[in-house]
């Protein structure tokens, strides 16, 4: 996956990404008062080729003049009927504010749909207010099952089925 939004690049991770992948999404994380657990919920970042690569997910990091600001990534699940979950989609304060959240979650929804799933699911937890105002205006219902401990809501949405 390669594009480009204004200045950014977004495009697939590569294993020299890990270290600064992982500390924008721990930046993040504490910017809003929640804990980097690169031994619990973040196990992901540092495994990425076990948990999205090996699976058929993808991971993407997203670059402003050579420096990483961002990530989304998504990875196929049990939970729903033929699902995904949108995962680690975090971007540093400095790159909010120009519709790129808007863009990485439509551009993971049109990849995720040409891959053949019907469902995508996302946990996120309320104090990441602007993710939670962009999940529901792309039409991500709330529902109930949240697995991760420092999530406290659960989304789902389902996709047109192939004709």
């Amino acid at each position: 996956m390669e594009s480009v939004y204004l200045n950014y690049l977004i495009r697939d991770w590569q294993e020299r990404d890990t270290a600064l992948a992982a500390n924008v999404i721990s930046q993040v994380l504490e910017e809003y008062g929640l804990k980097w657990e690169p031994e619990g919920a973040d196990i992901d970042v540092r495994e990425i080729e076990n948990y999205y690569l090996s699976r058929g997910g993808e991971f993407w990091v997203i670059e402003k003049q050579d420096k990483i600001v961002g990530t989304a990534a998504y990875y196929p699940i049990e939970r729903g009927e033929n699902s995904v979950e949108i995962r680690k989609m975090y971007l540093l304060p400095q790159v909010r504010g120009q519709g790129l959240g808007k863009f990485l979650l439509t551009t993971l929804e049109k990849t995720i749909l040409s891959r053949g799933y019907q469902e995508i699911w996302i946990e996120t937890a309320s104090v990441l207010k602007e993710a939670v105002i962009l999940y529901e205006k792309h039409g991500y219902q709330r529902t109930t099952g949240v697995e991760t401990k420092r999530c406290d809501r659960v989304y789902v949405k389902y996709l047109p089925k192939p004709e």
